[in-house]
């Protein structure tokens, strides 16, 4: 991202997060004053694989004193499309809230098949964990979310222990925690989506034509890893989704019950894969921050 683009989304923040800014139409004045409370360092270089810079956005307050909460993202497209850029927008209701956010680039599926964007978003919070002094990054606080095949990265960023060796690329030796996971429709069993009624051409496209597809989807699906140590995880589903089943979100929600894992699971009557109404919206934004409230440390 360009400086054109870093002053295109601080524009775009202008509008959301500035009551008194939105009082005037200078558009002007808009950008000026939230660049004053906020700052985007664009396109930071958090890991090189395959050739590819894989990069980073921050989104901080410029108000803040001391570490503040902090919100990872990680975009949807099935793992095989989709770009932080084009889901900015989710930032927004974490920053209104005084966090700063970090919004995750990933190796696509035409860059490298699973498990690398697995790989990818552990190392881009090992990089988080690194850098939060430099950055004002509370690590007692960080909380990992994505929508669709984001938030399978999401929460597999959350559950995959360290002996899974997921992680052994990233640089630096600190141990990944997070706080909790916010789960907008992820994918949890990925086999499931490699074979009979519930195939999904994404799915198989990013899993390739490996001879051990099988046991690379067991090894990045987060059923594998459900176990009583795990952080709170907050789903959030259509129970009419056409492209990641509800059941997933089910199923997870059950396993997370039977290991005494602090869980809930937000169900959208009649909701599809996203796009849910206002009202819905407004009841989910309730219930992801009165789940963070409760379980984040203060």
């Amino acid at each position: 991202m360009h400086n054109s683009s870093a002053l295109l989304i601080t524009s775009i923040l202008s509008l959301f997060l500035s009551s008194a800014v939105a009082q005037t139409s200078d558009s002007a004045a808009w950008t000026a004053t939230v660049q004053n409370e906020f700052r985007v360092i664009p396109n930071i270089t958090y890991r090189r694989a395959n050739g590819v810079e894989l990069k980073i956005d921050v989104y901080q307050s410029r108000s803040n004193e001391g570490p503040a909460p902090t919100f990872i993202y990680y975009h949807g497209g099935g793992w095989v499309g989709g770009s932080k850029e084009a889901n900015v927008l989710r930032l927004l209701p974490y920053l209104e809230e005084g966090w700063a956010a970090v919004n995750v680039q990933y190796r696509l599926g035409d860059v490298s098949l699973a498990p690398a964007a697995v790989e990818d978003s552990l190392c881009a919070l090992r990089w988080v964990v690194r850098n939060a002094e430099q950055y004002g990054f509370d690590t007692d606080r960080l909380v990992v979310s994505g929508n669709s095949a984001g938030g399978h990265l999401a929460l597999t960023t959350g559950m995959i222990p360290s002996e899974a060796g997921l992680d052994r690329q990233c640089l630096g030796n600190e141990t990944l925690k997070v706080a909790a996971v916010v789960n907008w429709y992820g994918i949890t069993d990925v086999n499931d989506l490699l074979h009979g009624v519930n195939q999904k051409s994404y799915a198989v496209r990013w899993l390739g034509a490996q001879p051990d597809m099988t046991e690379i989807a067991e090894r990045v699906s987060p059923v594998s890893y459900v176990r009583s140590d795990l952080p709170p995880i907050i789903s959030i589903h259509g129970d009419a989704d056409p492209t990641v089943p509800y059941n997933h979100a089910v199923e997870l929600h059950r396993l997370l019950d039977r290991a005494e894992v602090t869980n809930e699971l937000v169900t959208v009557p009649n909701g599809r894969h996203g796009g849910f109404p206002a009202n819905e919206m407004r009841r989910i934004y309730g219930s992801i921050f009165s789940f963070l409230n409760k379980n984040l440390p203060n």
